[in-house]
């Protein structure tokens, strides 16, 4: 027989953005009883998440504080004319870590894993085998709506760890290696050194379409390491976990977003990528997640209705102050040939540190985007300003 239980409030979806909201409520509103209900078996499912030191306020880090796995004192950048060493911290965090803490925070009957939803609104939760949720509120983080009523590039990858068992020499991220041979867009590769030993390897493409080849991807990652010198063991430690991701993040160019919104659940709260809550250039969700977990947990109102508010205006704040981002990302996929793409972010790796990490935070400031536009573009000029216009026309519409 379905069953039906009760609660101040449900958050569907227990990945990133739904744990942190979790996490927030629990700390500082630990008199709100919460259900996090999660298709699969793991909160956070298999992933990495990583993280400038400017993405986050220090006013919030409190949050992120028991998550961090990994953290290095800086990292490097590299293109076929220009490399570059930062000073600013970087982090990451392993899904692993988020379960364990989110499990500790919460009291076991509170997260409901291995359960799927068929419906939700503003109030209930209906699951897949009948039973319900009846929530003051609740809160739809299941990941991103329909696309479709937005414009896209896409920024995809596939990742894999690999042993290295006479070292890799590494002792920082590499965030972009761009002196790999170019395919499909703009190419790079991604390091994160987690032991002397151990690096996680991803192959990103900013490409036109969000299709992978997975097999021609991880032989890539298998030419850069053999380029770099690295003797990979052949075989993984038995009894060891092995992390491998892939994936596709939009890049959004334009769109619509209260059609974007409403696609996702009517008069329904969201959040994350549900909300249209992610860097429209790198298609990262992290600093937004901490963002409005801190937020909700300061709110004083937990009901469905006053949440939908609550995040509907976070959101569409967020989506109206970036459209220079998106009008960035329009010159990326609209006016630089495929090919020529990483001549974009070569450029923009040279200017200062500090408005490179406000602008991955998403909070560039007005000189910023001076500075970003100003000289000679990366892209035939032309077509560049073709690209702004129309850029420009369709957002006044």
């Amino acid at each position: 027989m379905p069953t039906s239980q009760t609660c101040d409030l449900a958050i569907v979806g227990g990945g990133l953005a739904g744990c942190l909201i979790a996490l927030a409520l629990a700390e500082k509103r630990p008199d709100v009883s919460i259900r996090l209900i999660e298709a699969g078996e793991m909160l956070g499912g298999n992933h990495i998440w990583s993280f400038f030191d400017a993405d986050v306020a220090k006013d919030d880090r409190w949050l992120l504080g028991k998550l961090v796995c990994h953290a290095w004192p800086g990292y490097d950048v590299a293109f076929p004319a220009h490399s570059r060493a930062f000073t600013q911290p970087y982090y990451s965090i392993e899904s692993e870590r988020l379960d364990a803490v989110v499990r500790a925070a919460l009291p076991a009957d509170a997260i409901m894993t291995g359960r799927k939803v068929s419906a939700t609104s503003a109030t209930a939760v209906v699951l897949s085998d009948g039973d319900r949720v009846e929530a003051g509120g609740v809160i739809d983080a299941r990941g991103a709506a329909d696309l479709s009523m937005l414009e896209c590039g896409w920024q995809k990858f596939v990742g894999r760890e690999i042993e290295v068992p006479g070292g890799h020499g590494l002792d920082r991220p590499i965030v972009m290696d761009a002196t790999v041979t170019q395919y499909d867009g703009y190419r790079f590769v991604y390091c994160l050194p987690f032991s002397p030993t151990r690096v996680f390897v991803e192959d990103t493409y900013y490409a036109d379409k969000p299709d992978l080849n997975v097999g021609a991807l991880n032989r890539r990652i298998e030419v850069y390491a053999e380029a770099k010198g690295w003797a990979v063991a052949p075989s993984w430690p038995a009894n060891t976990p092995r992390r491998e991701e892939r994936g596709a993040l939009p890049v959004v160019i334009g769109g619509d977003f209260e059609a974007y919104w409403r696609s996702g659940g009517a008069k329904v709260a969201k959040a994350g990528a549900r909300a249209g809550l992610f860097h429209p250039t790198t298609g990262y969700s992290l600093p937004d997640a901490v963002r409005l977990a801190v937020r909700i947990a300061q709110t004083g109102d937990l009901s469905g209705a006053a949440l939908h508010d609550l995040t509907h205006d976070y959101a569409k704040a967020a989506w109206d102050a970036r459209g220079f981002y998106r009008m960035l990302d329009a010159m990326l996929f609209r006016a630089a040939d495929p090919d020529g793409r990483y001549r974009v972010l070569e450029r923009f790796y040279r200017l200062r540190p500090g408005l490179i990490g406000r602008f991955y935070a998403g909070r560039s400031t007005t000189a910023d985007k001076l500075r970003v536009l100003s000289g000679k573009p990366p892209v035939p000029f032309w077509r560049a300003i073709g690209v702004v216009r129309a850029h420009r026309a369709k957002a006044g519409k």
